[in-house]
């Protein structure tokens, strides 16, 4: 069937902010056909100047080597935004292809919140793949895009033949405590209406699909009982 494409889907906690207690991690999904495909790439090798809250772990490079995987082994990268804990390693996997929303790689481009991390996400455009809202990737892999942590910010959903589909909100929604239909005051966000408009979104798609699972990327109490690579989803 065609939404049992997706075969296993990793979780990989690749550094944190320890002053917060806020895991950074990433994601791996390996379809039936032999594919890997990444999802954001972690923190950089090192920190660029003025990011001290951020500490690396067991990067996502060592965490593939662990399962037998390489760098030229990863197919595409799903770059769900290019903030430097997500977009850090970008640079490592030459043979992929990144896949972006449109809005948000335009945006980033002269952006000084991304200047940093550039060398990273700044790839040739023949590896890149632009996207415009929400698109089917491929079968039971879905990009929602979710704008307002970010202009262009996408979220992922993965429909996994044996635990079912499978949520990815990412920085729309980062802890569980936010995902709520409630008024959220945050003011550190420039486009609350935005995110607000992103997190219904998304809690209308988990009742609409019934969906079961959904992580929350820097929600360390969730991550304490999460399957961490090398155990998977499937």
């Amino acid at each position: 069937m065609s939404q049992n494409t997706m075969k296993r889907l990793y979780l990989m906690q690749v550094g944190s902010m320890p002053h917060y207690q806020i895991p950074i991690v990433c994601y791996l999904v390996q379809t039936g056909d032999g594919k890997n495909i990444l999802i954001d790439s972690g923190l950089p090798e090192s920190m660029p100047e003025g990011e001290a809250e951020f500490e690396n772990g067991r990067d996502v490079i060592e965490q593939l080597a662990s399962i037998g995987l390489k760098p030229d082994d990863i197919d595409t990268v799903i770059s769900t935004h290019y903030d430097i804990d997500h977009a850090g390693r970008h640079a490592a996997f030459t043979k992929a292809h990144y896949v972006v929303q449109r809005v948000h790689h335009l945006d980033a481009a002269s952006n000084p919140r991304f200047a940093a991390n550039r060398p990273q996400w700044d790839q040739p455009m023949e590896r890149i793949q632009l996207v415009d809202g929400d698109t089917e990737l491929l079968p039971g892999l879905e990009l929602i895009e979710t704008s307002g942590h970010v202009p262009g910010h996408q979220s992922v959903l993965v429909r996994q033949p044996k635990t079912g589909a499978i949520l990815l909100p990412i920085d729309a929604v980062p802890f569980g405590a936010g995902f709520t239909r409630d008024e959220q005051n945050d003011a550190s966000n420039p486009d609350a209406a935005a995110t607000r408009a992103s997190t219904i979104k998304l809690l209308d798609l988990v009742e609409q699909e019934h969906i079961g699972l959904v992580i929350f990327g820097h929600d360390q109490e969730q991550w304490k009982g999460l399957k961490t690579l090398p155990e998977y989803y499937e």
